[in-house]
């Protein structure tokens, strides 16, 4: 599919397999149970966009514009992120585990409850970022930049502070313990 425009369409129920997607317009579509499976979008604008409880897995999103988009309950299991912007984007409850996030642009987004176990996030920004509750066990976190970044209840037994920016950073107790100890110390009570 190329050139479509699906401004503000109800895609629900929607089922697409092994489609390529190039320069489609998503802006504010709205999703319930919607799934695309090894689907690519090639310079989609999924702007100001809902989706809730779809599947997005093993899909590829390359230099697509997820400004101001929303996903609710979705997976994305073993999906892809290449080159895309996430201005303003919101991910909550979800099954995020082996995607692929590297070097991506997250400055800001809002994250919670996800579970991303195992996601490449090596080298990604995510400044001033908010990463709720948010499961990252066994994610690869190299040179992430988690600067300003709101982790509280946040899995980081992943993180090696030495290979990543935290300035700034806000973690609760359990947090800062689990970050202490991988620097080698020990806390006690």
């Amino acid at each position: 599919m190329r050139g479509e425009d699906w401004y503000g369409l109800d895609l629900s129920g929607v089922t697409l397999e092994r489609v390529e997607l190039v320069e489609v317009d998503l802006t504010e579509v709205t999703a319930i149970g919607a799934t695309f499976e090894e689907c690519t979008f090639r310079g989609v604008r999924f702007n100001a966009s809902v989706w809730r409880d779809s599947a997005f897995t093993g899909c590829t999103f390359s230099r697509a514009n997820l400004f101001d988009a929303s996903f609710e309950g979705c997976k994305l299991v073993g999906s892809r992120f290449d080159d895309c912007r996430f201005d303003l984007f919101r991910a909550e409850r979800g099954d995020w585990s082996f995607v692929t996030l590297h070097r991506a642009a997250l400055d800001g987004v809002h994250l919670e409850g996800l579970r991303m176990r195992e996601a490449d996030l090596v080298g990604a920004r995510l400044s001033g970022a908010t990463v709720i509750g948010v499961d990252l066990s066994g994610a690869e976190l190299a040179d992430v930049d988690l600067r300003g970044a709101v982790l509280r209840g946040t899995d980081l037994s992943a993180l090696d502070p030495r290979a990543a920016r935290l300035t700034g950073a806000v973690v609760d107790p359990a947090q800062a313990v689990v970050v202490a100890e991988s620097l080698g110390l020990v806390v006690t009570p």
